[in-house]
């Protein structure tokens, strides 16, 4: 095996707890593009080598729109990570994807405009990479596999809107991205996805479902407080997940695809 397996893990809303880790150590990770979104949390979970980053900071302090993704990817990549799952806190498009519902997200759409969206605008350099598949298919379906295997439901596929927040959608919105036939809207995705292949990270998300969003009339709309409420509630479900999920993933040889992607990323990149 030439690459050791370290898993950085990027947490959302509620699961960026540092009580997971064992033997955790704190690093502060300068970065060309600045500062990451807090210190690094290093460590083992489930006895295998761990990063762990707050998106959001450790106060959830820090927007969407002002979530340095650059930074916070290099720092990942600059630890030795290999891989990246994360989760997010998601509105549901779909009447079939409840509140509390995980979503193994296979692709997205991106809405936002105020965000840096390339690791490669410095050093003359520029990168036209292929985006699809968005996510890395070998870690989904290690996750899929997972989930089931402990009895949590998820849906397999589903692809989020990513709009730049912080605010909600309105209902003429949230209807428009039903007509596109998506399944979530969200704030984090992007860039943060394409940044990952980028940086020749094995890219996952798992995402859950905290409300419908504006879109459904029976129900409250969307608001921060049933967002965290929905998200505590079912914390404990995507944390257990995420524990037995990092050494199948660990088990795993990994040169194929690291390679395949280092290639694509080689491949991808034209000088000015």
């Amino acid at each position: 095996m030439k690459y050791n397996v370290k898993i950085g893990i990027i947490g959302g809303s509620g699961l960026d707890n540092p009580d997971l880790f064992k033997d955790a150590t704190e690093q502060k990770v300068i970065t060309p593009y600045g500062e990451p979104s807090d210190l690094l949390l290093s460590g083992k979970l489930n006895g295998i080598d761990c990063v762990l980053l707050a998106r959001h900071g450790r106060n959830h302090s820090i927007s969407p729109t002002n979530v340095n993704y650059r930074a916070n990817i290099w720092a990942l990549k600059h630890l030795g990570c290999t891989h990246i799952i994360a989760s997010s806190a998601t509105g549901s498009l779909k009447e079939e994807i409840k509140p509390g519902d995980l979503v193994i997200l296979d692709s997205f759409i991106d809405l936002t405009k105020k965000r840096e969206l390339t690791m490669f605008n410095k050093d003359d350099k520029v990168i036209h990479i292929p985006v699809e598949p968005a996510f890395c298919s070998t870690t989904r379906n290690i996750i899929i596999e997972t989930a089931q295997s402990l009895g949590i439901h998820v849906h397999q596929t589903g692809t989020a809107v990513v709009i730049e927040g912080p605010r909600f959608s309105t209902k003429a919105e949230s209807n428009l991205y039903r007509s596109w036939n998506a399944d979530l809207v969200n704030m984090t995705l992007a860039p943060e996805v394409v940044l990952a292949k980028e940086a020749g990270l094995l890219y996952a998300t798992i995402a859950m479902a905290t409300d419908y969003d504006c879109w459904r009339e029976a129900t409250e709309k969307v608001n921060v407080a049933n967002v965290v409420k929905v998200f505590q509630e079912n914390v404990k479900k995507i944390t257990k997940l995420f524990i037995e999920v990092v050494p199948k993933i660990a088990e795993k040889n990994w040169d194929v695809e690291i390679d395949e992607l280092n290639n694509l990323i080689q491949e991808s990149v034209q000088s000015k």
